[in-house]
């Protein structure tokens, strides 16, 4: 929660500097200066009136955080191309006769934002193989985090990711938690929980929390409690998982853990450490742990692997690290080794609220987990 209120709190300012930043570079287009007729009070009120009409269309088709989101872009790109051309102009000392700075400036931020649009509502396989000492089989793993359900895709849409999911022929799948949202619908939640009984597997599905599978909200208005969404996962053959250990044909070990926010709510997660207390060092251990900000006490477990969401990948460029730079997060995407622990952060099959990953891509996840030659 820390990582959002700080990162709300910065947007907040920083789409009110690029309101004023971008209203500034509308106000010298050259069909705003035709129809200011050479005022400049006129110019820059034109700039404003039309920045603040395509933002409240924005909001309203889309919604405030992603017509902030487009507004920033925008002002990042004017400033960026602003430099960009005053410097060219000042290495050939030569004046351009037309606005190539604002042109350019508009072109990119269409072109990221599209692109950001396309990465965030397409998903993607990523694929990593992970190495042990340990005498184990082979064991293909298919994960995924952040579906959120009913913000990208509904309930009957993510069925065709299952489909997708099971080309890969996964021995045993993941829910690495968040997988609805505080506004996902019923229906929705039952949709998406029946569709994953269509996974044929070797040891079957498991499902962890996330911040936002028990809600922030009152439960009777998004229509449905933790209590419905566990009965649901479990009545499509989903074991739930919370501080909880599996067994695996004595070779492996999942260890679904409950969320931090556990703690925030009613503090009756368990330390890492007792939950492994029992734990036979020579079975592979496979962590489920929806935030990714336990590495150390992780480590010291000497567990095997660690599979994490929550990070949405970084979402946004530049502010991928944001998550590390506070201290909320212990890695934001991608694999890593630290000891004898593997640790894995998945971008997200979906999104929370934002429409745009600049910084990432939406995706499911493949791991190998293999026994070294």
């Amino acid at each position: 929660m820390l990582m959002w209120s700080i990162i709300l709190g910065s947007l907040l300012v920083i789409t009110g500097i690029s309101l004023f930043y971008v209203s500034l570079c509308v106000a010298g287009f050259p069909f705003v200066r035709k129809f200011s007729k050479s005022s400049e009070k006129r110019r820059k009120i034109i700039g404003l009136t039309t920045v603040c009409c395509i933002f409240t269309i924005l909001c309203l088709t889309l919604n405030v955080m992603n017509a902030a989101v487009c507004l920033i872009h925008f002002a990042v790109f004017f400033l960026l191309c602003g430099f960009a051309f005053k410097a060219i102009q000042k290495i050939t000392k030569k004046e351009f006769k037309r606005n190539y700075a604002d042109t350019t400036a508009v072109f990119l931020s269409l072109l990221t934002l599209s692109a950001g649009w396309y990465l965030n509502h397409h998903v993607f396989t990523t694929h990593y193989v992970v190495e042990t000492e340990k005498k184990v089989k082979d064991l293909r793993v298919v994960f995924f985090a952040d579906s959120h359900i009913g913000t990208t895709f509904d309930g009957e849409k993510f069925a065709g990711y299952v489909k997708k999911m099971q080309t890969f022929s996964p021995d045993i799948v993941f829910v690495v938690g968040d997988f609805v949202d505080d506004d996902t619908t019923k229906r929705d939640m039952i949709a998406a929980s029946k569709a994953l009984s269509a996974l044929e597997t070797t040891y079957g599905v498991y499902f962890v929390f996330g911040n936002h599978d028990e809600g922030y909200h009152d439960a009777h208005k998004r229509g449905f409690t933790k209590a419905d969404l566990i009965k649901e996962l479990q009545k499509n053959n989903v074991s739930v998982l919370q501080d909880d250990i599996v067994f695996l044909d004595d070779a492996f070990a999942v260890i679904g853990r409950k969320d931090v926010s556990e703690n925030h709510r009613r503090r009756t997660r368990l330390p890492m450490k007792e939950l492994v207390k029992n734990t036979d060092e020579r079975i592979f251990s496979i962590v489920l742990d929806h935030q990714p900000n336990d590495y150390d006490n992780q480590e010291k477990a000497k567990v095997d692997l660690v599979l994490s969401g929550h990070t949405h990948g970084g979402q946004l460029f530049p502010l991928t690290k944001v998550g590390e730079w506070i201290g909320a997060n212990d890695k934001t995407y991608g694999l890593e080794r630290r000891s004898e622990t593997n640790f894995i952060v998945t971008s997200g099959i979906s999104d929370w609220t934002l429409k745009f990953k600049t910084g990432a891509k939406s995706e499911f996840v493949i791991v190998d987990i293999k026994q070294k030659n």
